[in-house]
Parts: structure tokens; C-alpha cells; sequence
């Protein structure tokens, strides 16, 4: 007789219940599953009945995740973690021909994180890669829920114990419209921004939380006038007049003009950050991501020599 005991929960079932813990809406994990509300609904109440506990209830509108869900949870995201282990292990043994490449980046890196894989894809065509981009307090939340083995960010959170590599300058200049007057200047003082009209990044933002604390340093305070959630449309926004931003200088034209942009001479700018490649400490790296790792500190040593 066998000394494991069966599950009484379905591979399908878990993974569905995680999507729910995890984004706090039926809804929402239908969405990310691509399946039918009532067929994440019936998941859930099968994976209930099977256990015999509650995981989730009714909270107003929404669901809240009880003390019996949270421990499934946890228990459902180790079993999805020894998973993926062991296809790494098994992909190892093919010598990295199959695998996948979890990396997450701040949105940003979109103007650059594209060609820092296609090397890697070139090197590793079995290799399937899974590249999410979002704000910094979500991708955040990714590497805590280890739904992404690697990151790309400039600020990493110091509440994870964090592996980082430093990667790429990553200047933060203040933009305004083409044909701003300070465009035409060698220097304009910092004290200058105070009480203009400003447009920045969403909360939880890196871009925004590095701006609001370089300016609390330099001691000035423009007026905020709107929030955008994306730097296009902060782009588009300061070339229409309506402000002056910052912004890295990656999300920029090599010639600002050409978006209706200028590059403002402001003292105290640009603020010199660095991208950074970070993964976490505490928890055993995919294949994939090691070597993603090892060909990101090649690439660096050879630009350094």
C-alpha cells in the first residue's frame, strides 16, 4: 500500500483557486485563466466540497479569502513552485534546449528590455520566454508571489531579500514642451520648479517615487496637475503644454524634438540611477533564469574590458 495520500484536489482546481487568492476576484481570475466565470465559480465550490472547508466568501460585492484559503494558497504556490523545479531539472538534462524565461521589468524597460533577450532567445531557441510589464509596485508584488523569476527595476523593495546586478545608467531628465523657453538656456536653478505646472507617473511608480524624492532633496515643489498611468501619455501630455515631467531618458526619441519634446537644462538634473536585474535570495533559480543571469554578467564584463 502506497504511504502517499491522494490528493483530493485536481492540478486544474488549484491553479484556478490561486488565480482567485491571489487577484481577490472571480472575475479577474477568469480573465487571467481565459475561462467562463461559472466555470471558475464551479471549480471553487468542487475544491471546497472536496476538502470539506470554506476558502472563499461572500464580502459585499466582492469575496474575501478566508484563514482556510490562505493556507491553501500558500500550500497551492510551493506545489507550483516544486513543479516548476523539477521541469527544470528535467530540461537540464537536455542540456537547456526546453525551459521557460520568467522576467518581469518596471514599464520603462519597455523601450530596452526586448533586446536584452533577444540574444538569449538567439543562444536558446527552446527557451520559452514570459516577459510581463507593469508598474513597480506590481512587479513587486510579482517576485513576492513568485510569479516571475527575475525583474528589471531601478528601486528594488528593501522588504525582499533581493539578489541585484546593475545593468544599465538609467538617467531621469525633466522634460518639457519643444519650444519651452528654458529649452533655449545653459541652466536653469532648481528653485525655478517651484510652483510649476506638473504632470507625473501613477502611484507606484518608480519613475515617480525617484522624482519625489530627488525634488524633496533639492527642496522644491512644483504643483502637480495630473497623473498618467503610462509614459506615452505623459509624453503626449507635456508636448500639449500642459507641464513639465520626468522621465528616463531610454523613453525618449534620441531627438525629443521629434515627439514635440525638450530636454530642460534644470540644475540638480538628470538624477543618475541604475537598472538593475534582481531576483530573489531565498528561492532556488530556474534554469532558464540562471543563465539569463550568467549571459547578463558575460555581456557586462565584456563591455567593461
Amino acid at each position: 500500500m502506497s504511504r502517499f495520500r491522494l490528493p483530493k484536489a485536481t492540478f486544474n482546481q488549484l491553479r484556478t483557486f490561486e488565480s482567485v487568492a491571489r487577484l481577490g476576484s472571480i472575475t479577474q481570475a477568469a480573465r487571467e485563466l481565459h475561462l467562463t466565470q461559472p466555470t471558475v465559480t464551479v471549480q471553487i465550490q468542487e475544491l471546497q466540497h472536496a476538502l470539506g472547508a470554506t476558502l472563499v466568501e461572500p464580502a459585499g460585492r466582492g469575496i474575501r479569502i478566508t484563514e482556510a484559503g490562505r493556507r491553501l494558497q500558500q500550500a497551492a504556490t510551493d506545489i507550483f513552485g516544486l513543479w516548476r523545479h523539477c521541469e527544470d531539472d528535467l530540461h537540464a538534462l537536455q542540456g537547456l534546449e526546453r525551459g521557460l524565461l520568467r522576467i518581469a521589468g518596471v514599464t520603462t524597460t519597455e523601450y530596452f528590455i526586448a533586446h536584452w533577450l533577444q540574444r538569449f532567445a538567439q543562444r536558446h531557441p527552446g527557451i520559452e520566454v514570459d516577459l510581463s510589464v507593469d508598474n513597480r509596485d506590481r512587479i513587486i508584488q510579482r517576485l513576492q508571489d513568485e510569479r516571475c523569476d527575475l525583474a528589471v527595476m531601478m528601486m528594488p523593495p528593501p522588504t525582499l531579500d533581493l539578489e541585484t546586478l546593475d545593468c544599465l545608467d538609467n538617467p531621469l531628465v525633466v522634460i518639457g514642451p519643444r519650444h519651452h523657453p528654458w529649452a533655449q538656456r545653459r541652466k536653469v536653478p532648481a528653485k525655478a520648479l517651484n510652483g510649476v505646472p506638473w504632470l507625473a507617473r501613477e502611484p507606484g511608480s518608480g519613475t515617480r517615487l525617484a522624482t519625489e524624492q530627488h525634488l524633496q532633496a533639492l527642496g522644491v515643489q512644483p504643483q502637480e496637475r495630473m497623473t498618467l498611468g503610462s509614459n506615452e501619455a505623459l509624453k503626449h501630455a507635456v508636448a500639449a503644454g500642459m507641464g513639465l515631467a520626468v522621465l528616463s531618458r531610454h523613453a525618449l526619441n534620441r531627438d525629443p524634438a521629434l515627439e514635440g519634446l525638450a530636454v530642460l537644462p534644470v540644475a540638480g538634473f538628470p538624477v543618475r540611477r541604475q537598472w538593475k536585474l534582481v531576483w530573489r535570495r531565498d528561492r532556488r533559480l530556474a534554469l532558464p533564469a540562471q543563465a539569463f543571469i550568467d549571459e547578463a554578467r558575460q555581456i557586462l564584463g565584456e563591455l567593461s574590458a
